[in-house]
């Protein structure tokens, strides 16, 4: 189907937002009058300017506060609709969006909504135009679906149809089954937005948090396959009010309005066939100027020096199936590459060029292992690696041994934590969700000392590949973390070895308020087992599947390691001890500043 988006969607002026938008490849898009009128292009040029870039108007909107008024006013609002038309001319753009009133001086009235709508309809066919009536869920009396359908049908005029709203629709809860009871030709639109559950103003929800398909909690795939069953057949189309959005690159944001809408096609069609998530962690990479203090703590985790890359200056470090990539480039520690293991790389591959991810550039010698990476939206890459054991890519180092890394109590990747700039927090959901297949949990604002922290853990089915986003900034502070977990089975083997290894490991290991513990204590009745937790610097959490310990080491440039045991079904990631850990790791911060 066509796919389309209003210019509202993205940031900038008129210009920068038609380019932005067909370089996504997009078909066409939805005229915002305000575009227009802060545009200093005639409309003429500006119908030029749509046409050489391959675009169409498909929509100009919007038309308020029309139908069922006094005699008086309807006289001002005919007057005021030739004017559009005559514009819309100008324009080439032939399909009118008239929203329902919401004017307090709208009048309750059915036949006489039905009426006006007629008059306009008849007017608007004279200049070739149609007119797509929506009921906004604010409307003064109209303001369901099946509502606007009965005034439409009542009218009946054939220059008068429905424009469909997901937001409209959905955030009412009206059940958009009935959409099938209308004929396919009298859907003359179909506008498509999500948005993540909030307990506010339906009006405040719709301006200031829509968002892209598959970014909030819509169930957009089964609106639109109602439509389609109603024989539609016009554009979908994106209009997504984000106060995010309107701040953000308008090319990026054009090109995740894309990805969201190719990922809505391949949920409609049953016959996609899409790759199989990943299915574990191959690496994670660290890239900082100096490796000596990451390369130690690596080592007093247990952590043995694996192998030299061949060509660059990379070292492999690793323990059990975790293995850690360490690359003498760039400044201060920070997590940039993560390779995950997945069944077939060309599929993988070839799924996120399809969603608009292109495969980097990658500089490599003829003997090397090919492995291909994308982009995630912070800028961290991710490849693409084959599941065999042991990896082809190990190849590349030496002395590493296939006969296995150095055995330990550290087993594998647990999770990945990625700090997201503020602009690209949405776009890496659906990133990770689409291109990476993995499935979003809920969304979690969590108390830092400054602010803040907004969060949501992305994972494969079972739990093999877990990522948590967060946001990057909090309050006036520039603290973009990252971390690594590392999984164990004996994690109070690894606090001792630090403690016992390192002189107390003071240096190493984030030591956790005392009056946290006391807490503790409060919460759950864990015995003797407490007095550890407290001495280790161990941090605990429960739910109804099972228990959770970790502990976290101190932060090296950007980055640092937490060690977490999972015992029994637990599978979240400790999330009511965040803000004591985010106390810790401000107080480390302010220390070493």
């Amino acid at each position: 189907m066509r796919k389309c988006i209003a210019t509202v969607s993205v940031s900038g002026t008129l210009p920068e937002k038609l380019s932005a938008i067909a370089a996504a490849g997009f078909d066409g898009i939805e005229l915002f009058e305000n575009d227009l009128l802060a545009c200093p292009l005639p409309p003429e040029e500006i119908r030029e300017r749509v046409r050489d870039l391959g675009l169409l108007i498909d929509l100009y909107q919007p038309f308020r506060d029309f139908e069922a008024v006094p005699d008086e006013r309807l006289a001002a609002n005919l007057r005021r609709a030739e004017h559009k038309f005559q514009l819309m001319e100008r324009l080439g753009a032939d399909l009118l969006l008239v929203c329902s009133n919401v004017s307090p001086r709208a009048i309750g009235d059915d036949d006489l909504a039905a009426e006006h709508l007629r008059q306009l309809a008849v007017r608007a066919a004279e200049h070739g135009i149609r007119v797509a009536y929506e009921a906004l869920a604010w409307g003064r009396h109209v303001s369901e679906y099946l509502h606007a359908w009965r005034i439409v049908r009542t009218a009946d005029h054939p220059n008068l149809g429905v424009c469909l709203d997901s937001f409209h629709i959905l955030s009412r809860g009206s059940d958009p089954i009935g959409i099938e009871a209308i004929p396919g030709q009298k859907i003359f639109f179909v506008q498509l937005s999500d948005a993540p559950p909030l307990a506010m103003d339906v009006l405040q929800w719709s301006r200031h948090y829509r968002c892209f398909p598959g970014q909030g909690s819509f169930d957009l795939a089964g609106l639109t396959i109602h439509a389609l069953n109603a024989g539609y057949t016009g554009p979908l189309s994106l209009e997504v009010f984000n106060d995010v959005f309107r701040q953000a690159d308008a090319a990026r944001t054009a090109v995740d309005g894309m990805r969201s809408l190719i990922a809505l096609e391949e949920a409609l069609d049953g016959r996609t066939a899409l790759p199989p998530p990943p299915e574990g962690f191959a690496f994670a990479e660290l890239t900082m100027a100096d490796l000596r203090p990451v390369g130690e703590l690596l080592r007093a985790l247990g952590f043995t020096h694996a192998g030299t890359h061949h060509s660059k200056p990379v070292e492999l470090w690793a323990q059990g199936g975790a293995r850690i990539l360490l690359n003498a480039i760039g400044d201060e520690a920070e997590l940039s590459a993560i390779g995950l293991q997945v069944a077939d790389p060309a599929s993988s591959v070839k799924r996120a060029e399809a969603l608009l991810s292109p495969v980097l550039p990658r500089e490599r010698d003829p003997e090397d292992a090919r492995l291909d990476a994308v982009a995630a939206p912070d800028g961290a890459q991710m490849f693409f690696c084959g599941t065999e054991e042991p990896p082809e890519w190990l190849a590349e180092f030496s002395p590493f041994s296939p006969a296995g890394s150095a055995p330990g109590v550290i087993t594998h990747i647990d999770h990945v934590a990625l700090t997201q700039p503020l602009h690209y927090f949405d776009e890496a959901e659906l990133f990770y969700r689409t291109v990476l297949c993995l499935r979003p949990h809920e969304r979690l604002d969590m108390p830092d000392p400054y602010g803040l922290v907004r969060s949501r853990a992305m994972s494969s089915p079972g739990g093999a590949v877990r990522m948590v986003l967060n946001v990057a900034n909090v309050g006036a502070l520039d603290v973009p973390w990252q971390h690594v977990a590392l999984a164990t089975g004996d994690i109070m083997a690894v606090a001792r070895r630090l403690r016992e290894g390192l002189g107390g490991a003071g240096d190493i290991v984030l030591p956790i308020p005392g009056n946290y513990y006391d807490d503790l204590a409060a919460r759950y009745d864990i015995g003797p087992a407490l007095g550890q937790l407290r001495e280790l610097d161990i941090l605990y959490d429960r739910d109804e599947h099972g228990e959770f310990l970790h502990l976290y080491t101190v932060t090296i440039g950007r980055v640092f390691f937490e060690i977490v045991q999972r015992i029994g079904g637990y599978d979240g990631y400790g999330a009511a001890n965040a803000p004591v850990r985010l106390a810790a790791q401000h107080a480390q911060h302010a220390g070493a500043a």
